[in-house]
């Protein structure tokens, strides 16, 4: 019996799950270890939410199959949001579909959009499912940066000029994860005018709009004129309603895309859980104080993360949006390479990071590293690096205490 299996021939060794191990074996061996290496909201949804969850589940019509494109209420929900956040009409019928997170939704969107040999924009570094998603599906990756500067327009005009295959779609993800960059309205004003003079759609993954710290809110592509012609953009409520496990998002756009992918999901699930679709509209339609207050937690964290970790010997430049920092390794330990130092800051400082290799080729030399851990947590993650830069001869600051 034949264990050749072809997609996984296409898939490389998962960088992170390799830290991941040694850090389960670390706390299974009751090592108390500071995890700021998943991107895990250690935070709970609103209690109303929760509330609306149980009620529903009390119901006993609503144990049976739900929806593979989400309920009716959900989907107008989501149409309410766009309207209310980004003054954007979508039809809840023919432009949103409900995913069970971002992750699923952008791979059911690859099976129904790619053909083998098809061509793909991804940037580098990226999530890996912005790249593997695509490579499941049959595609070939042609990376972009992800730094939104004239560079990057650049490198897509290179690369519709590659050899090959034409590209069938960019992927972009703003603010990115892991690189944590932002865009403003003209850049996707730029990237819809050139999606359109060459052919190309777009997905773009949203996730992390609603976490921005320089006061100015991160825009939707939607919200460009003609955007819905080329392009659909996935949203989640992971982390805006600390809502990571639930694993609803939601794909939102061209409505050729969305049929296509709600035909595909049709074959594949039922949907999410009706009590879950359920409470996910009372998040999505109740008080949104909890999206403020997350807001306002992760550039706390953010603060004392930069400042305590320069104290330690360690800088990292400050992130204008997501709840991750892309920190480059520490000049005298770059050498170790991203993999190397994360193993090495887990066994002696019992931090866990992810390894920046893990998110692509340029990815190396940097580590994510996320905000999911309270501020004292934080602070003693940075008094245990200290004592570990200081450990490989790093100079590190004297006097004050981190």
């Amino acid at each position: 019996m034949s264990d050749d299996f072809y997609r996984l021939k296409l898939l490389p060794p998962y960088v992170i799950a390799e830290t991941n191990a040694m850090r389960a074996a670390a706390r299974a061996a009751g090592e108390d270890v500071i995890d700021l290496g998943m991107g895990n909201p250690d935070l709970p949804p609103p209690e109303h939410v929760i509330e609306k969850l149980v009620e529903v589940a009390r119901r006993p019509d609503a144990h049976g199959y739900s929806q593979s494109k989400g309920i009716p209420g959900l989907r107008r929900a989501q149409a309410n949001y766009y309207r209310r956040r980004f003054g954007v009409e979508v039809d809840p019928e023919t432009e949103v579909v409900v995913t069970m997170g971002s992750k699923e939704g952008l791979a059911s969107l690859a099976t129904a959009m790619i053909a083998p040999g098809d061509v793909v924009l991804a940037p580098d570094p990226s999530y890996p499912i912005h790249t593997f998603g695509f490579v499941m599906a049959g595609a070939a990756i042609r990376a972009v940066p992800t730094t939104p500067d004239e560079h990057y327009f650049e490198a897509l005009e290179q690369a519709m000029k590659a050899p090959g295959p034409r590209p069938k779609l960019l992927v972009m993800n703003y603010p990115s994860n892991p690189t944590a960059e932002n865009v403003e309205l003209p850049f996707y004003e730029r990237a819809v005018a050139f999606a359109k003079k060459h052919g190309l759609w777009i997905v773009s993954d949203l996730a992390y709009s609603e976490l921005y710290y320089d006061g100015k809110p991160t825009p939707s592509i939607l919200q460009v004129k003609g955007g819905k012609d080329v392009a659909v953009e996935f949203t989640s409520l992971s982390k805006s309603y600390s809502m990571a496990g639930w694993r609803i998002g939601f794909a939102v756009g061209n409505r050729t895309l969305v049929s296509a992918m709600s035909r595909i999901k049709s074959y594949l699930d039922y949907g999410a859980f009706t009590p879950i679709q359920a409470a996910a509209c009372a998040a999505l339609n109740g008080p949104q104080d909890i999206v403020e207050r997350n807001r306002q937690l992760y550039h706390r964290r953010r603060d004392v993360l930069v400042e305590s970790f320069a104290r330690a010997g360690w800088d990292i430049p400050a992130p204008n949006a997501s709840m991750f920092a892309w920190a480059p390794l520490p000049p005298a330990l770059a050498h170790m390479g991203s993999l190397e130092f994360s193993k090495q800051l887990l066994i002696h400082a019992k931090v866990a990071v992810a390894a920046g290799v893990g998110y692509g080729a340029n990815g190396e030399g940097y580590v994510r590293i996320a905000l999911v851990e309270n501020e004292q947590r934080i602070r003693q993650a940075a008094r245990n690096i200290k004592r570990y830069l200081k450990s490989m001869g790093v100079n590190v600051p004297s006097g004050n205490e981190v």
